[in-house]
């Protein structure tokens, strides 16, 4: 599933998101949803979230 639309996302979801200095390599980094920073219900770059080891990022893939 794609990270583009904030009804997708859910707090406690396992995600894959790109770091801000990850972007121009688009290497990934995994974790959790601690919270949902993007307020718009979608975003074409990602929604911006924070994982539970207080990384933030665009959520690139949602994983079952």
């Amino acid at each position: 599933m794609e990270g583009t639309k904030r009804a997708n996302i859910k707090i406690g979801s396992q995600v894959s998101i790109v770091l801000k200095q990850d972007q121009r390599t688009g290497n990934l980094t995994e974790g959790v949803v601690e919270k949902i920073l993007t307020n718009s219900p979608n975003h074409p770059h990602g929604i911006k979230v924070r994982l539970d080891s207080g990384e933030v990022g665009r959520v690139k893939q949602i994983h079952q």
